[in-house]
Order: C-alpha cells, then sequence, then structure tokens
C-alpha cells in the first residue's frame, strides 16, 4: 500500500511540472482570429493579451460592421487560445483524471 502512495506523489508531483511548463510555453505563443474573410485579424498571448488589431480600411466605412468583426475575430482568437490550452494540459496531465470540477491552478 505505501507504495502506492508513493507513486503516486511522484506522479502528482511529475504532473505539477508538466502543467506548469505548459502554462509557460502558452504564455509565450500568440494566436490570431479573424472575421469577415480575413478582413479584421486580431492577435493575442496565451494570457489573452492584445497584441496587434488589423482592419482593412474597406470595413471602416460601416463602423457597426467594424465593431461586429473586430469583436468575433477577438472571440476567435480567445476560442483558438482556449483550445490550444486544452490541448497542453491535457498533454501535460499525461492521462491522468481530474475529477470533475476540479479546477488546475493558472488556467485561462
Amino acid at each position: 500500500m505505501r507504495g502506492n502512495i508513493g507513486q503516486l506523489m511522484q506522479q502528482a508531483q511529475k504532473m505539477q511540472e508538466n502543467l506548469q511548463k505548459a502554462q509557460e510555453d502558452l504564455a509565450k505563443i500568440e494566436v490570431t482570429g479573424n472575421a469577415g474573410a480575413g478582413m479584421v485579424s486580431v492577435t493575442i498571448t496565451g494570457r489573452m493579451e492584445c497584441r496587434k488589431v488589423r482592419i482593412d480600411p474597406s470595413v471602416m466605412s460601416d463602423p457597426e460592421m467594424a465593431e461586429d468583426l473586430i469583436a468575433a475575430a477577438f472571440n476567435d482568437a480567445v476560442n483558438k487560445v482556449n483550445a490550444e490550452s486544452q490541448s497542453r494540459m491535457s498533454s501535460a496531465t499525461a492521462g491522468m483524471p481530474i475529477p470533475p470540477g476540479m479546477k488546475l491552478p493558472g488556467l485561462f
């Protein structure tokens, strides 16, 4: 019985190290979301910090449409970061089951 607990503790420590590394790596990535067939693009980091916004000048003639496209591009970028985060965190846990509702520290 003692060996099993020791092994579980080692696995938990390794998983924590993997999660920390995955979080550090994720913070360094940049993801670009698009809307309006690429007329608007928003680039954000893995920490959800906006790095760049590109707007096709033709969009500016319709301010409401521009606002909608900017919001849609930002949401696209956020969804991409969330998908990448989930993928990296799943890899970091190496298949160890995380109880439902348990929040892993530092997830966005």
